[in-house]
């Protein structure tokens, strides 16, 4: 039992009161959203024919399904790190990159 309860607005990433768990919910942004960015980045990255990248917002993906499948909170080191691989691959001013930092945003990274 918690001693503690929020009413409010919480800012950033919480894990606050019992069973609390971060939710993907960022700035009005919905799971399927998230899904949809996720799908869009790998699609647009092998139809610039990297690959590789691609594989990492292949990453993202699954681990934002499986969250959802296993009704827990996405794991924002794994995020991060593809999502961060992915951004040091592309230039600035690409579509790629302009995904991979939306979809970070609307994680909440």
């Amino acid at each position: 039992m918690s001693t503690f309860n929020f009413h409010g607005e919480i800012s950033g990433p919480g894990n606050f009161g019992d069973g609390g768990k971060i939710e993907i919910h960022h700035h009005g942004a919905t799971p399927a959203e998230a899904l949809r960015l996720a799908a869009e980045l790998a699609r647009q990255l092998r139809a610039e024919g990297r690959a590789v990248l691609a594989e990492q917002a292949d990453v993202v993906h699954g681990e934002l399904v499986r969250a959802g499948q296993e009704q827990r909170s996405v794991d924002p080191g794994r995020v991060r790190r593809a999502l961060e691989t992915i951004s040091t691959g592309l230039t600035t001013g690409s579509a790629g990159l302009a995904l991979a930092q939306e979809l970070g945003r609307v994680i909440g990274l």
